[in-house]
């Protein structure tokens, strides 16, 4: 499944902050420099999704805030009921 993210990064914690149309809005901990907050994206993805983080690929978007996840390792109706459950 491909997901595009839009991450604010520098929170006070991780979350899922909802989703609008397509985009899903992700509060990041880490900070947005050298890559730690795409690292940290990644497993949050993996936690939130219940995959292993080898399963989350950032496809596109690697210095910006919005984002190209490809996940994989579940049906997409799995996918599906997860996304439903974000306000």
């Amino acid at each position: 499944m491909i997901i595009k993210v839009r991450v604010i990064p520098n929170s006070k914690r991780n979350e899922v902050v909802s989703r609008v149309g397509s985009i899903l809005r992700v509060k990041i901990a880490a900070l947005a420099a050298e890559g730690e907050a795409n690292e940290e994206l990644c497993n949050f993805l993996a936690d939130f999704f219940d995959v292993k983080r080898v399963m989350i690929f950032l496809r596109k978007g690697e210095r910006g805030r919005e984002k190209t996840i490809e996940i994989t390792g579940r049906s997409e109706e799995e996918f599906d009921k997860v996304l439903d459950t974000i306000p």
